[in-house]
C-alpha cells in the first residue's frame, strides 16, 4: 500500500504545480494504474482482473482490442476522429486517450532522439549479406527504443521521434546509383533487400504474441528511387513485368512473412496515381491480395503534393478525400484536418474515416499503450541498454563485416610496427561519414584518425594532415601535404564523399542536385590530391573511400595499392577500419550493388524501366561487380551437388558445394547462389540471387554449404506481370560473387551445374 500512495501523492503534487487538463491526461493512466494496484493490495492473492475498475473501458485488458476499439469509436465525435488521422495525433481529454507523435525514426540506430548506438547505414548493412547480424541489430535498437520511451514518457516528452512508430526500413531498389537515398536501402537486389529488410521489422516488432515490441513500416510503396529534385511532380512509368520483379518483392516479403505493421506511400505517381492514392497499388495489390492489415501512411506532406505538384485536385479537401477512399489511415502532414470539409462536401463517409482510424488504434492497442505496464514484458527494458557495451560490440561487428576490400595488390594487412605512418585525406578527421542520413547520436563516435591511431605501435611516428578539401580546390596554394607520402613507409589516405553530396532532397548540403549525384566521378580535387599522394615514390598508399553509392573511380583503381571501402560504418567504424588494415580482422563484406565505370554506362536516370540496370541486366562491363569483396585468405569452391537432373514444377531441388578456406586466416565467406532461367523471349535477366550463408572457416577447414530451391525460386515474370515457371534448362551458379566476366577478371570463384524443367 505504500507505493500506492506515493504514487498519488506524486500525481497530486504534480497536479498541483501544473493544472492544466493536458497535464492531468498524462498522468491518468498512472491514476490507473494506482487503482488497479490499490485492488491487488486488498484482494491478496486475487487476479489483478478481478478487482480492477476503470474510468474508460478502452483500458480494461479483459476486453480483446476490438472491442476496446469500437467501444472508443463509438465515443468520439467526428473533430475528435479526424485528430487521430495525422502523425501529431491530439489528445482526447474528456476520453482520457493520451496525445501520440506517429512520427518516429530508426534507420541504423533510434534516430534523432539524442543518446543511441549508431549502427553502419543500410547500405552497409547490405553489404554483410547477414540475416542473424541484422536481427541482432534492430532487436538492440528496439530494446533501446523501449527503454528510451519509457523514460521520453517519465519527463513528459511526448514529441516527434519519442515514440515507438519507426517509420523504417526503406526497402526500395537503388536501381540507380545516380539516387541520393539509395544508402537508406539495402541495395539493388529484391531478394537480398527482400532477406534483410524482413530481419530489420522481426527485429524491430518481437515475437511477443501479443505486444508489439516496435512498429516497422515498409517504405516507400512503390517504385520510387528518385529524381529528388523532381520527387513531388514525378510519374515513375514502369512495366507490369518490372513491378512484380523488381519493385514490389521486397515490399510483398514485409506484408506477407514478416507481418510488418504499416506502409508508407511514396511522394510520386507511379502509372499516373499519386503512390499515397494508388488503386492498383493499394487498393488491388497491397490491401486485396497480399492481405494487408495494418496501417498505411503517407509520406510527409506527400497528400498536398496531389493539388499542388502532380495537379490531380483541385483543393486539399480532395486531395485528403482521395487519399482516405484509397486507403490511407494517418497522414504525416497538415491535409486531413481538411477531411470535416470533404465530408460536409460528400466526398468522404464517416464510415470510412472509422476504418481508417480503427488501423491505427489497433497498432496503439499492440504497443500496450492503453493497458498496464506490467502486462507488457517489454516495459522491463531499462536504460542500461542504451549504448551499453554488448550494442557497441554488436555495431563493431557490423562495420567489420560491412566494409568491402576491393583491391589489394599485397599492401594489406600492414604491419603495426611501421617506423612511420601518414594519414591523410578529407575524410579521416571527419566524423560525419560515421552517421550516413537519418542517425542518432552517441558519445562513443570513432573516427578512422582515431581508429588508426589507437591501433598503431606506440613508437609508430603518425602524421596527420587533411592535405584537401572535400569537395573544392584549396584556397592556399601552398601544398605542404601531397609530400608526406614519399617521406613515410605507408600512406593511408581517407578519400570519398558523406551526407553534405548525398542524401534526401533538403539534407545534403553540398549537393547541387538536391542529394542526388548526377556526377558519379570522385571529386576532381580528390582525384588530384591522390595523384600527388602517389607521384615519385613506391611506398604503397592505401585508399580509405567513405560513401554510400557508388563512385565511378577507375583511376584510383589504378593508383592505388589497396582499397578498402567503409561505407558510412556508425559509430565503431574508426576501430573496423583500423582492425582490417592492420589484419586484425579480415574483409568479409560484399557489394549489394553494381559499381558501374561510367556514368555513361546508365540508361537515364527517369527511366524506370530495368533494362541494362542491375546486374541482372547490365550487359556492360562494371568497374566492380554485384556480390563482389576480397579477403585476406583463399577460398575454393567444388563438388557442386544437384539432388536431381529434372525437376518438376511442385519438387524441391536441393544443391550443395564444398567450401575449403585453403589460406593461411580463418576468416568468413558469403556463398551466394545465382539462377539463370530459360529466355526464350529475351526478356529476363541474366541471372539472379536466389540465396546466400555467410560460413566462418578455420585456416585449412571445409564444410558443405546446402541450399533448398522450392518452385518460387523458378519463377519468372511475363510482360503481364504474371508469375510463370518456364519448361527448359536452367543454370545454378555457386560462387562468392555475380556470375560474369568482369567477375571472372578480378578473381570472383565460381561453379556452375545445370537442370531441367518439365
Amino acid at each position: 500500500m505504500f507505493l500506492f500512495f506515493y504514487g498519488l501523492s506524486y500525481i497530486y503534487s504534480s497536479l498541483t504545480h501544473n493544472p492544466k487538463p493536458s497535464t492531468m491526461l498524462r498522468y491518468f493512466p498512472l491514476l490507473v494504474m494506482a487503482l488497479i494496484f490499490a485492488g491487488c493490495s486488498s484482494n491478496s492473492g486475487n487476479e489483478v482482473r478481478e478487482t480492477a475498475s476503470y474510468d474508460f473501458p478502452w483500458y480494461n485488458p479483459d476486453l480483446s482490442f476490438q472491442e476496446r476499439l469500437h467501444l472508443l469509436i463509438d465515443e468520439m465525435t467526428i473533430e475528435e476522429k479526424i485528430s487521430q488521422l495525422t502523425y501529431d495525433a491530439a489528445a482526447i481529454e474528456r476520453l482520457g486517450v493520451p496525445e501520440y507523435n506517429w512520427w518516429s525514426e530508426a534507420l541504423h540506430g533510434v534516430a534523432r532522439n539524442g543518446r543511441a548506438t549508431v549502427f553502419p547505414q543500410p547500405i552497409g548493412l547490405g553489404a554483410t549479406f547477414d540475416r542473424d547480424l541484422i536481427h541482432r541489430i534492430y532487436s538492440a535498437v528496439s530494446d533501446e527504443a523501449r527503454a528510451k520511451f519509457a523514460i521520453s514518457q517519465e519527463i513528459g516528452n511526448y514529441g516527434q521521434y519519442a515514440g515507438l512508430t519507426f517509420w523504417t526500413p526503406n526497402v526500395n531498389i537503388f536501381r540507380d546509383p545516380r539516387w541520393g537515398r539509395g544508402m537508406e536501402t539495402y541495395g539493388e537486389d529484391p531478394y537480398l533487400t527482400s532477406q534483410l529488410g524482413m530481419e530489420v521489422v522481426r527485429g524491430l516488432q518481437g515475437d511477443d504474441p501479443k505486444y508489439l515490441k516496435t512498429g516497422a513500416c515498409a517504405k516507400h510503396y512503390a517504385v520510387h528511387s528518385g529524381p529528388e529534385a523532381l520527387r513531388h511532380e514525378f510519374d515513375a512509368i514502369t512495366s507490369m513485368k518490372d513491378l512484380h520483379e523488381t519493385y514490389l518483392p521486397a515490399f510483398k516479403a514485409l506484408v506477407t512473412e514478416a507481418n510488418v505493421e504499416s506502409v508508407m506511400g511514396a511522394y510520386n505517381r507511379v502509372l499516373g496515381e499519386p503512390a499515397c492514392a494508388s488503386g492498383l497499388l493499394i487498393g488491388e495489390i497491397l490491401m486485396k491480395d497480399w492481405g494487408f492489415q495494418g496501417h498505411f501512411l503517407s509520406d510527409c506532406w506527400a497528400i498536398q503534393d496531389f493539388h499542388t505538384g502532380h495537379m490531380v485536385t483541385s483543393d486539399v479537401a480532395e486531395s485528403a478525400a482521395m487519399a482516405l477512399n484509397a486507403g490511407v489511415s494517418l497522414n504525416c502532414g497538415n491535409s486531413f484536418p481538411a477531411l470535416k470539409e470533404a465530408l460536409e462536401r460528400g466526398l468522404v463517409t464517416e464510415e470510412t474515416i472509422d476504418e481508417r482510424l480503427a488501423t491505427l488504434f489497433i497498432t496503439r492497442f499492440e504497443l500496450g499503450l492503453f493497458d498496464p505496464p506490467s502486462m507488457n514484458p517489454y516495459n522491463a527494458v531499462d536504460e542500461s541498454v542504451i549504448n551499453s557495451e554488448e550494442h557497441r560490440k554488436i555495431a563493431y561487428e557490423a562495420a567489420l563485416k560491412s566494409m568491402v576490400l576491393l583491391k589489394n595488390n599485397g599492401a594489406l594487412p600492414l604491419k603495426k610496427d611501421l617506423k612511420s605512418l601518414y594519414i591523410t585525406g578529407p575524410q579521416a578527421n571527419n566524423g560525419t561519414v560515421l552517421l550516413g542520413n537519418y542517425y542518432g547520436v552517441s558519445n562513443s563516435l570513432v573516427n578512422i584518425l582515431e581508429g588508426i591511431t589507437s591501433r598503431v605501435s606506440a613508437g609508430t611516428s603518425v602524421d596527420y594532415r587533411m592535405g584537401v578539401l572535400d569537395y573544392w580546390e584549396n584556397v592556399n596554394p601552398v601544398d605542404w601535404a601531397s609530400g608526406g607520402a614519399a617521406d613515410h613507409e605507408a600512406t593511408i589516405v581517407v578519400l570519398g564523399i558523406s551526407q553534405l553530396m548525398e542524401g534526401e532532397e533538403g539534407e545534403s548540403l553540398a549537393s547541387p542536385y538536391k542529394g542526388d549525384r548526377l556526377n558519379l566521378n570522385l571529386p576532381s580535387n580528390q582525384l588530384e590530391y591522390l595523384r600527388k599522394l602517389k607521384a615519385g615514390h613506391d611506398n604503397p598508399v592505401i585508399v580509405v573511400m567513405t560513401g554510400g553509392s557508388p563512385i565511378t573511380m577507375p583511376e584510383v583503381e589504378e593508383l592505388a595499392d589497396a582499397i578498402l571501402w567503409a561505407w558510412y560504418p556508425g559509430q565503431e567504424g574508426g576501430y573496423a577500419v583500423a582492425d582490417l588494415i592492420f589484419g586484425d580482422a579480415v574483409p568479409s563484406g560484399k557489394l549489394p550493388l553494381t559499381f558501374p565505370a561510367s556514368v555513361d554506362q546508365l540508361p537515364p536516370y527517369e527511366d524506370y524501366s530495368m533494362k541494362e540496370r542491375t546486374y541482372r541486366y547490365m550487359t556492360a562491363s562494371p568497374l566492380y561487380p554485384f556480390g563482389y569483396g576480397m579477403s585476406y585468405t583463399d577460398f575454393v569452391f567444388n563438388d557442386l551437388f544437384l539432388d536431381k537432373e529434372e525437376m518438376a514444377e511442385d519438387e524441391t531441388l536441393t544443391v550443395s558445394v564444398k567450401l575449403k578456406n585453403s589460406g593461411e586466416r580463418e576468416a568468413d565467406e558469403v556463398v551466394q547462389l545465382y539462377l539463370s532461367a530459360p529466355d526464350p523471349d529475351g526478356i529476363q535477366p541474366r541471372w539472379s540471387l536466389k540465396d546466400f550463408k555467410r560460413v566462418s572457416l578455420n585456416s585449412g577447414a571445409s564444410v558443405t554449404v546446402s541450399f533448398e530451391l522450392d518452385p518460387s525460386s523458378l519463377e519468372q515474370f511475363n510482360e503481364e506481370g504474371e508469375a510463370v515457371v518456364v519448361p527448359g534448362q536452367y543454370t545454378v551458379y555457386i560462387g562468392n560473387g555475380s556470375p560474369g566476366e568482369r567477375s571472372r577478371e578480378l578473381g570472383v570463384k565460381m561453379v556452375s551445374s545445370s537442370f531441367r524443367v518439365e
